[in-house]
């Protein structure tokens, strides 16, 4: 209770932490025990804390979440725009993940490099793609 204020909760985290400890077995002591106990229940309740809240919708808002489908060619505009300033390595490594569903390794033989090159690549494809998003919404 002193960490998550909360009844329900603490009693929730309570039981996830004997469970644990019940499927863990292989206890030998009571003093091995005790700090098993304590470990997993703090963890629990940090764990808990760190969790998003959900909050629930209330009817009135619902018809305003709507979205109305985009077109095709609205979406291709919109990916050419964030796409764009990507080198070709980029671009098809994007391309391949994206679209193709690839992984890494399919990917690292197909252009003949490692894998490591295909992370790299898609991980500068991503920043630029983010920074291209942030000038759009400007």
């Amino acid at each position: 209770m002193g960490f998550l204020r909360n009844d329900e909760d603490a009693k929730d985290v309570l039981q996830d932490t004997f469970f644990n400890l019940w499927q863990a077995g292989n206890i030998e002591s009571d003093t091995e025990a005790r700090n098993k106990l304590f470990c997993v229940l703090r963890n629990l309740c940090i764990d808990r804390l760190r969790k998003p809240k959900n909050f629930p919708i209330p009817e009135s808002a619902v018809d305003s979440l709507i979205v109305e489908p985009t077109s095709g060619e609205n979406l291709g505009s919109l990916e050419r725009n964030l796409t764009k300033g990507l080198t070709d390595v980029q671009l098809r490594i994007y391309s391949y993940i994206i679209h193709d569903g690839m992984e890494y390794e399919d990917i690292a033989t197909i252009l003949g490099t490692t894998v490591e090159a295909v992370r790299m690549n898609m991980s500068r494809a991503r920043k630029k793609i983010r920074d291209n998003l942030k000038n759009l919404n400007q």
